[in-house]
């Protein structure tokens, strides 16, 4: 990570990465994957280093294939013990990970209704 200008109001910074197998390049250069690893490897790291009290997350996981995505919701869990995450996902390996599934649904037009269930919860409708 490197400024991109002197001034420290206006600068902006360059990102470079090197996922493996591959040379170090600016983050322009990555696959959506490597991208979103990259930057989560940051708001990670930045967490580990100066955590909040929790992180929202929005779709994330979508650019990862299901081995990424494990990773990434084994390293959510473990940074769960001190900060709550919040996030959106549409892939199950990540659901299956979380303690509470929250979802919105439209039983009528134009009326949205929240719906909260725990995973053991579900886990045991889904058997019945």
């Amino acid at each position: 990570m490197t400024l991109t200008g002197d001034d420290l109001l206006e600068t902006g910074v360059a990102i470079m990465a090197r996922p493996p197998g591959k040379k170090n390049s600016t983050i322009h250069l990555l696959s959506g994957g490597e991208k979103a690893l990259t930057a989560l490897a940051m708001v990670f790291a930045i967490f580990q280093l100066n955590p909040a009290p929790f992180c929202m997350l929005d779709e994330v996981d979508a650019p990862l294939d299901d081995a990424n995505v494990g990773r990434y919701a084994k390293l959510v869990k473990e940074m769960s013990e001190s900060v709550q995450f919040i996030y959106i996902t549409h892939n199950k390996i990540a659901m299956e990970a979380s303690e509470r599934l929250m979802g919105v649904t439209m039983q009528e037009p134009g009326v949205s209704r929240l719906v909260s269930v725990g995973v053991e919860e579900a886990a045991a409708l889904a058997e019945a």
